[in-house]
């Protein structure tokens, strides 16, 4: 039943409608915008980060690095004092996605060491090569991947060069 004319109420409803002082108020809704948090995904490493080490790589046929190379990065972390316990290692190629700032913000590295060109996130400041610098405060080396070291004797002897200041 449609009514056009407010009036025809009183002839159609006997009942008494009372406001109640609550109700004459005006509920006003406030609508919270959503808020977009940028989620970091659930990201897979080797090792167990003990120490803050962060160690990025890029091997396309390997889930974290070749086993050849992780015998040699151990030796090297040895002669440092290091362990496989004390490091993190990334392999850039199963998240391609992960960018400079979603790395940092998931491990918050006290150390980086980035081994070859590929294994440089998108929106990382520029690094020059093979030389130790500061990012955000913290040691940061961009050098040889270990597939440009392994055959490489002077690429081995300036990567040891520059990683034991790191």
């Amino acid at each position: 039943m449609k009514i056009e004319n407010p009036a025809a109420f009183r002839f159609i409803m006997q009942e008494d409608i009372y406001l109640l002082p609550p109700d004459k108020t005006e509920q006003s809704t406030v609508i919270t915008p959503p808020v977009l948090a940028t989620k970091v995904a659930e990201i897979n490493y080797l090792g167990e980060y003990k120490k803050g080490f962060l160690i990025v790589a890029y091997y396309t046929n390997e889930d974290y690095m070749a086993a050849a190379h992780i015998a040699a990065l151990e030796s090297i972390l040895k002669r440092k004092e290091y362990g496989m316990d004390d490091v993190a290692i990334f392999n850039r190629f199963a998240y391609p996605d992960v960018d400079f700032e979603q790395m940092q913000a998931y491990f918050k590295p006290q150390k980086l060491l980035l081994l070859g060109k590929d294994s440089l996130p998108a929106n990382m400041p520029a690094l020059t090569f093979n030389q130790p610098q500061k990012i955000n405060g913290y040691p940061a080396l961009y050098t040889y991947s270990f597939d440009e070291m392994m055959d490489n004797v002077p690429n081995k002897k300036a990567f040891w060069e520059q990683v034991k200041n790191l």
